[in-house]
């Protein structure tokens, strides 16, 4: 999409976000590129041109910059060139060199021979990861020749901006048809056809980004050709630290519809952290439940109705309920208010995947091998999923929900806690509030802020944290609070003070009054480890100045000029 503005000159905006996928809008001498979007060789500015002896020139915001200059290597030459840099725009032509690196006054990126990747999934994900890389996230990247329905959405997901119309017309020439569900043979001239669909294309990877569920089109688009199919799963694998910088730890609600969505980099990250979890010490019995399609599972009419069978005396605190489901394998229940256990939708028909059945019942398994002195099993069919990890209590006749089965869950629960000393219901909140912290923030960041001074009050999911100062017990401090609406605990200023001292989720700023948000402009460094979405301390020589919600990861924090950093709750005086 390009639009002509008598907007001021400026870098890069970046208005929308979706894993590396994002909408930009990159403004200079007075037009703006929005992205992602398409460069054509219609004459349309900015465009591409080829001239008398058949190189291409690209005409850019005022800039012309000759993309077949000096050594024209392949990509599978093995001659590595530096870029070619010329009005803020860098020509880096595959193969590249070692150790990439852009200067200062390189605006944007471009990829004249990436059309030499196509149908290589595996070079695709190697040039991108490392071109974005070098890149930064304060320039816009472009690859030319490689952009076509079917695959636009991909690689924004992976994080291009910039495509060209070369590929969709010369197809078009040869009576191809291309759609984003697939290639078609015509015979006829589909070249004008084909650039409307990029453009309709584009418009719908704008719209998804703007939406934050790029990757759910990512999805549908990977199932039109086998190298499509392949560059998805070859990225979730190899791909995999590069695209979760850029998952939010927050969300909206997403669909898992397809088998590769068991392998979504934010999905893949609960697993990694819940594959960490502790179970809360004082939890003897194990409750294995089935998930609901409402979310979180608490607010369900399932759920409420084990809720039923489970609270019916002080033997409650003694059970851990642990949902069973896919793509995530198992959720604590407190950790399903939390995303992106309180966000995904599943097709249930009842039916498992081979991958499905075994990384629950790893996940399961490594559970109850903390120790349990009994396992109760309220799945029904589902049963097979758990079978055989260890002695285990069915519960269900028929439907989990029917009265049978609810009179059977309380009588076992009932028979499992017999001779079992009650916990104290203030332990029992304790121990599930703590962890929360440990998946949140980690073990040592919960260890500080979940202290022998430090209790939860409140009814799940609306807790916060009070810490007592041990001299003088009447005088109690909030450090957080958690809320369902975020789905996690938010820090007040004297929590962030904690977690500060030990330089955690710190951002470092320039010595000014801080008014409201903070902006990237005002950031010096940030801690890399910072997601969307986290808990972000500001700091300034050393002093807390404000905490507040990351609006970008740490290292776009330190790359960007432009755009609110962190969406500030509390500041200081």
């Amino acid at each position: 999409m390009i639009t002509v503005s008598d907007v001021a000159p400026s870098m890069l905006d970046i208005v929308a976000r979706s894993q590396r996928g994002r909408v930009c809008e990159y403004a200079r001498g007075g037009e703006v590129i929005v992205t992602p979007g398409m460069l054509r060789s219609d004459g349309d500015a900015p465009s591409i041109t080829v001239t008398a002896d058949g190189g291409r020139v690209l005409h850019l915001m005022g800039a012309t910059v000759p993309l077949e200059g000096g050594l024209l290597t392949t990509a599978s030459s093995g001659k590595a060139t530096a870029p070619l840099v010329k009005d803020g725009v860098a020509v880096a032509r595959l193969p590249l060199q070692e150790g990439l690196e852009f200067d200062e006054s390189v605006e944007v990126v471009v990829v004249p021979n990436a059309y030499e990747l196509r149908k290589d999934p595996r070079a695709i994900v190697d040039a991108v990861i490392r071109l974005r890389e070098a890149a930064g996230f304060n320039r816009v990247l472009c690859m030319l020749g490689i952009g076509e329905p079917s695959t636009v959405a991909l690689l924004s997901y992976m994080g291009v901006d910039l495509f060209d119309d070369s590929l969709p017309r010369a197809a078009g020439i040869e009576g191809m048809r291309l759609i984003p569900e697939a290639e078609v043979f015509t015979g006829s001239d589909e070249s004008s056809s084909n650039v409307s669909s990029m453009e309709e294309e584009l418009e719908k990877v704008r719209m998804f980004i703007r939406a934050d569920r790029l990757r759910e089109l990512a999805d549908q688009r990977s199932s039109s050709s086998p190298s499509s199919v392949a560059l998805l799963r070859i990225y979730d694998r190899v791909g995999y630290r590069y695209a979760e910088e850029t998952c939010s730890t927050v969300g909206c609600r997403f669909c898992c519809n397809t088998t590769q969505s068991l392998r979504r980099p934010d999905v893949v990250r609960y697993r990694e952290r819940v594959g960490a979890y502790r179970k809360p010490e004082h939890k003897r019995i194990l409750l294995l439940l089935p998930c609901s399609a409402k979310k979180p599972y608490h607010i369900s009419k399932t759920h409420r109705a084990f809720s039923s069978a489970i609270h019916t005396a002080q033997h409650d605190t003694l059970v851990h309920e642990v949902i069973v489901t896919s793509p995530l394998g198992m959720v604590p229940r407190e950790l399903d208010a939390c995303y992106p256990a309180n966000s995904y939708d599943i097709p249930v028909t009842g039916e498992w995947k081979c991958e499905e059945k075994r990384m629950i019942r790893e996940m399961v398994g490594s559970l109850i091998a903390q120790g349990y002195d009994k396992v109760i099993c309220h799945l029904g069919e589902d049963y097979e999923l758990v079978e055989g990890l260890a002695d285990m209590e069915c519960t269900v006749v028929g439907d989990p929900t029917s009265p049978k089965s609810l009179e059977n869950l309380d009588k076992a629960l009932r028979a499992a806690a017999k001779g079992m000393e009650p916990v104290d219901y203030l332990i029992d909140r304790n121990n599930m509030a703590r962890g929360i912290l440990e998946f949140q923030f980690g073990k040592e960041a919960a260890d500080l802020l979940m202290d022998s001074n430090t209790y939860a009050i409140g009814k799940f999911p609306y807790w916060k944290f009070i810490r007592e100062n041990p001299e003088n017990r009447k005088e109690k401090t909030q450090i957080g609070m958690m809320t369902p609406e975020r789905g996690m605990v938010s820090l007040t200023l004297e929590g962030a003070e904690i977690l500060a001292g030990a330089g955690m989720l710190t951002v470092e700023i320039m010595d000014f009054e801080l008014k409201g948000n903070l902006f990237a402009v005002g950031v010096v460094k940030a801690d890399p480890t910072i997601r969307i979405g986290d808990e972000a301390i500001i700091v300034c020589n050393g002093e807390v100045r404000g905490v507040g919600v990351a609006m970008m990861c740490g290292r776009e924090m330190t790359d960007l000029k432009r755009g609110i950093a962190v969406k500030v709750r509390h500041k200081t005086k």
